[in-house]
C-alpha cells in the first residue's frame, strides 16, 4: 500500500539530524511492488528522485529537494536453512536495522551482533557496506536483490559482484541506478559470537581478541559502548541527533604515515594509532585526528551545531541548527585536520543538495 502523497513535506522530519528543507512531494511505500511503481512514476516524470529509509545517513540542504521523495517502508524477514548450521536471512529493505539484528540474535544466530545499535534501514547496509567494531556487512551478505531503474528489471547481485570496499559498494557508486529491494545474510546458528576483532569490544566483554562471547552478550556490550558515545538514538539526548560518524577513517600509504607521525611529534600528540588496510596502506582513526587537531568533544558549543560531547566523530544538531551551520562546522574540521596532519577527511553521510 502506498500512503497518500504529501506535498512540500519537511525532510527534517525524516532524518536523524533533524535537518533538511521541503521536498516537492513524498510518498511512503509499504510493499515492494509499490516501491517499484513509485520509482517508475518518478522516472517517467524525469524528476530527480531521492529515496529515504531511516534517514540516519543523510545531510539534506536547507532548500530541500526539488523532486519526489520515496520513503522506503517495506517489511519482511525470512529464514532458510543453508546447511552445516548456516541460515540465510532475507530482509526487506525497509526493515529497521537494529530490529533485524535483535531478531537474529534472538534466533541464536551469529554474524550481525557487532553491528547492533546502528540506526537506519536494512536496505542501506549494502550501499554503505555498514560496519562497526571490526565487522562489515560484506562479510555475511550473500546476495543483494535490486530494481534496475535503467533497464526496468529486477536483478540479483552475488557478494562478489557488489564491489564491496570500506564504506562503499557498487550500489553507492551507482546509487541512482539501483534500488535495493532486499538483502540476504548468511549467519551461523551458534551460541558464540563471531571472533571479536576490536580492542574496545574485547575489553567490554572481558575476552581476548579473536575469541567469541555469547551472541546476546556481544550485542549488549556493543549497545553499551555505542550509548556511551551517543551513537544509539535517544530523543532525550541531543548528542544522538546526528548522522552517526560524520567522517570515514582515512586510508593512507605507509609513506604518508611518516609525515603524519612527524606532525604528531611536533604537536606532542603522542603515537598515531593505525590499522592495517592492505599492502602498503594503513587506516587512521578520524576521531583521533579530529581531537588532536584542536576539536575536542563539545567543540562549537553553545552553537546549535557542534561536535558531540561524547564522541568527536559525530556532529550534532542540538535543536535549532541549520544544514548550513552543520556544514560550516564540518568544513572547519576538514580544514583544521588538513592543516595539522596533511590528511583530508571525507564525509560518510550522503550529501543531498550540498557539498563540502
Amino acid at each position: 500500500m502506498i500512503r497518500a502523497i504529501r506535498t512540500n513535506p519537511a525532510l527534517a522530519d525524516y532524518t536523524t539530524l533533524g535537518l533538511g528543507g521541503p521536498a516537492k512531494s513524498l510518498v511512503t511505500a509499504h510493499a515492494e511492488q509499490d516501491l517499484i511503481e513509485a520509482v517508475r512514476a518518478a522516472d517517467a516524470g524525469l524528476d530527480p528522485l531521492l529515496l529515504i529509509g531511516g534517514g540516519s545517513n543523510l545531510v539534506i540542504s536547507d532548500e530541500g529537494f526539488p523532486g519526489p521523495v520515496i520513503h522506503v517502508n517495506t517489511r519482511g524477514i525470512d529464514y532458510a536453512e543453508a546447511g552445516d548450521g548456516a541460515v540465510d536471512v532475507t530482509v526487506a529493505a525497509g526493515e529497521d536495522w537494529d530490529g533485524v539484528v535483535a531478531a537474529t540474535v534472538a534466533e541464536g544466530l551469529a554474524g550481525l551482533e557487532s553491528l547492533s545499535g546502528i540506526p537506519g534501514r536494512a536496505g542501506a547496509t549494502p550501499i554503505q557496506n555498514v560496519g562497526a567494531y571490526g565487522r562489515e556487512v560484506a562479510e555475511v551478505i550473500t546476495r543483494v536483490r535490486v530494481y534496475d531503474r535503467q533497464d526496468d528489471q529486477i536483478l540479483v547481485f552475488r557478494n562478489e559482484e557488489c564491489s564491496f570496499a570500506y564504506r562503499t559498494s557498487l550500489f553507492k557508486s551507482a546509487m541512482p541506478r539501483y534500488v535495493v529491494l532486499d538483502v540476504t545474510f548468511r549467519l551461523a546458528r551458534q551460541a558464540l559470537s563471531l571472533p571479536v576483532k576490536y580492542d574496545e569490544l574485547a575489553g567490554e566483554l572481558g575476552v581476548a581478541l579473536g575469541e567469541g562471547a555469547g551472541v546476546g552478550e556481544a550485542r549488549s556490550a556493543v549497545l553499551k559502548i555505542r550509548a556511551r558515545k551517543g551513537m544509539v538514538l535517544n530523543p532525550g539526548d541531543p548528542d544522538t541527533r546526528s548522522a552517526g560518524s560524520f567522517f570515514t577513517n582515512p586510508v593512507i600509504s605507509v609513506g604518508e604515515l611518516a609525515a603524519v607521525e612527524a606532525a604528531a611529534a611536533a604537536r606532542a600528540a603522542g603515537p598515531v594509532p593505525r590499522y592495517e588496510a592492505g599492502e602498503g596502506l594503513v587506516k587512521l582513526p578520524a576521531a583521533w585526528l579530529i581531537e588532536h587537531s584542536g576539536f575536542a568533544k563539545g567543540y562549537g558549543a553553545p552553537a546549535a551545531a557542534r561536535v558531540s560531547s561524547k564522541h568527536t566523530l559525530a556532529l550534532v544538531n542540538t535543536g535549532n541548527a541549520t544544514t548550513t551551520d552543520l556544514l560550516a562546522l564540518a568544513r572547519e574540521i576538514v580544514s583544521g585536520v588538513h592543516a595539522a596532519y596533511g590528511v583530508t577527511l571525507t564525509p560518510e553521510p550522503t550529501l543531498v543538495g550540498v557539498t563540502l
